[in-house]
């Protein structure tokens, strides 16, 4: 008990010492004027721009809306500093609803001018809050009245698998949407695509969630879609395919030597067996053959092949040809 006290009168001492009762006395005064300076600067008039989201409300259900130019309004509000603490730090801003009704409307677009949001804007300012600018100064949108048909959903971008790899699939969900329209819009709309993508290097099967390209006068449901990759590891293989020969003359034969070349082509690992010679049609033409009377080699053509084949190489690209005169039955 003793040592406790004695503790404590040594603490004692040294905050009410004559130096730490002067830095006491310095802080009491220091907190004072901080607190007057910011009682003054509260008190003053101050500018704020407000982020305010918009709702439209009271939609019919035959009434779609397709084009909206903002959804948020940027509200420039001057008043006391302290009014303006519950605009940044409470719960006064909440997004303002326009009714469909209210809203001017024309020839298929509602209008709604800076004074009338204005006067929905005072709904939840102080009256004290006076509003110096609103951008953008004016809420505009497009409807049409219940046009609407599904369309497929295409795909368009660049996608590059790593060396090793290949595009083996590529699925979108949802493969069709709903649009919304007017008719003629509706009846020169085959399809809609997706806003332009790069995939690069590309290595697994991969998800993604891609946004639909916007068109003018029109509202795509929904405006997004998962587009999924698949891939596949690409393996060497070849196969004998036999030459053909195009553009004879009736009665007339084109003998090649070889007469079947080899095929060398790389493909994803799960459709190495369903690929056999017969997807593949290997052509020598005649018409060449008359154009260098010098020469008795023909260049091969691939006229058809799968279309997931890559690095397609023949061997030999090249055979040598006799023409040969069809004996009659």
């Amino acid at each position: 008990m003793k040592r406790d006290s004695e503790r404590s009168g040594i603490v004692r001492n040294f905050l009410f010492g004559i130096f730490n009762k002067e830095f006491l006395i310095f802080l009491f005064f220091l907190f004072l004027s901080g607190t007057f300076w910011l009682i003054l600067a509260l008190n003053e008039d101050c500018e704020r721009e407000l982020r305010i989201p918009l709702t439209l409300t009271g939609q019919p259900k035959n009434s779609i809306v397709t084009d909206i130019n903002c959804d948020t309004l940027r509200v420039t509000v001057r008043d006391k500093g302290y009014m303006l603490l519950p605009y940044i730090y409470g719960d006064v801003i909440h997004p303002l609803p326009l009714s469909f009704k209210a809203v001017n409307k024309s020839h298929g677009k509602g209008l709604m001018t800076s004074n009338e949001l204005a006067k929905q804007l005072r709904t939840m300012l102080f009256k004290s809050t006076a509003i110096v600018s609103i951008k953008p100064d004016h809420y505009e949108f497009a409807y049409i009245d219940g046009e609407n048909k599904k369309v497929p959903v295409r795909f368009r971008g660049n996608v590059e698998p790593n060396g090793a790899s290949y595009l083996d699939m590529l699925i979108i969900s949802p493969d069709k949407v709903e649009i919304y329209a007017n008719k003629d819009k509706l009846d020169s709309i085959k399809s809609v695509y997706t806003e332009n993508i790069t995939v690069s290097d590309l290595k697994d099967s991969t998800e993604m969630t891609v946004k639909l390209k916007p068109i003018p006068g029109v509202k795509i449901q929904p405006s997004e879609v998962k587009v999924e990759f698949y891939t596949d590891i690409l393996t060497q293989t070849d196969c004998e395919v036999e030459v053909k020969a195009v553009n004879m003359p009736e009665g007339m034969i084109l003998r090649t030597f070889p007469p079947k070349v080899k095929v060398h082509y790389s493909i994803g690992s799960k459709r190495m067996k369903e690929v056999t010679e017969k997807h593949f049609t290997i052509v020598a033409d005649y018409k060449y053959l008359l154009s260098n009377h010098s020469k008795d080699l023909c260049p091969l053509t691939v006229q058809s092949k799968p279309l997931d084949i890559k690095n397609l190489r023949l061997e030999p690209d090249q055979v040598k040809c006799v023409t040969e005169r069809q004996d009659k039955p």
